[in-house]
């Protein structure tokens, strides 16, 4: 789905999205690792190595690096190998330092918001599950990126009141929802799975787009079952391009 429009995406694999706003590139939650090189996640309803598919053979280029949160199905060796170190990299406050610490000499921390070649990047609130497990799992952040169109980029979150007043208060042309209903053997799902995408669907009439799917271990929601259980949803493969 293509348009002559200031947005352009592009799915990688899982959350590693390409976000084109005008001329500028943004690599969002780089993980590179080849497939079953990294463990699986832990206290899942199965012990696949991560990832289960290999990268897609696309273009990788980009002006700017943007970590939703540090979990490694987001920013994993193989990418920190890969990036280039004085990159721009615009993360969590919370995470700048760890960043800094590993070499890169360009960590931007987004406390709320930054611009960058025209482009305005606010940071918005995720909740990564819930009760006491979306504790545990630690701060997420979500990403609106402004210029002369505007994407909210979700992050590791289900649907809740923050989201639905991101929705309202920047009225994106195009919403990237990270799904496959993730989760443990114990609790609730800490990604979004059927019912968070058809609240979004139902809240917006921004393009909606689901990635983060069919890539790690406890992602357990097919791309198949969300397109068959969602209307109006946008479900990309790997290497799939797409805009409003």
């Amino acid at each position: 789905m293509t348009t002559d429009s200031d947005v352009t995406v592009r799915l990688v694999r899982h959350a590693t999205v390409l976000v084109t706003i005008g001329d500028t590139t943004f690599l969002v939650d780089p993980m590179f690792a080849s497939p079953g090189e990294n463990p699986p996640v832990p206290n899942s309803p199965n012990d696949r190595e991560n990832p289960l598919v290999p990268m897609p053979d696309v273009d990788r280029s980009h002006d700017a690096v943007v970590v939703t949160h540090r979990h490694t199905d987001h920013f994993d060796e193989a990418a920190k190998d890969e990036l280039e170190a004085d990159v721009p990299l615009f993360c969590q406050p919370e995470e700048a330092d760890e960043f800094a610490e590993e070499g890169f000499t360009d960590v931007r921390p987004v406390d709320d918001e930054v611009s960058f070649d025209g482009v305005t990047v606010r940071r918005t609130p995720g909740q990564h599950g819930y009760g006491q497990l979306a504790e545990e799992m630690g701060p997420v952040s979500g990403f609106v990126f402004e210029g002369d169109e505007t994407l909210y980029l979700a992050g590791d979150t289900i649907w809740y009141e923050p989201v639905e007043e991101t929705l309202e208060e920047y009225d994106p042309e195009v919403v990237v929802l990270n799904g496959g209903e993730a989760q443990f053997e114990q609790g609730e799902p800490i990604t979004m799975g059927v019912e968070d995408v058809a609240a979004v669907r139902e809240a917006t009439d921004a393009t909606v787009a689901v990635v983060h799917m069919e890539a790690i271990n406890h992602c357990l929601l097919s791309r198949d079952e969300l397109r068959s259980e969602t209307d109006g949803v946008l479900v990309p493969e790997d290497g799939e391009r797409f805009s409003p």
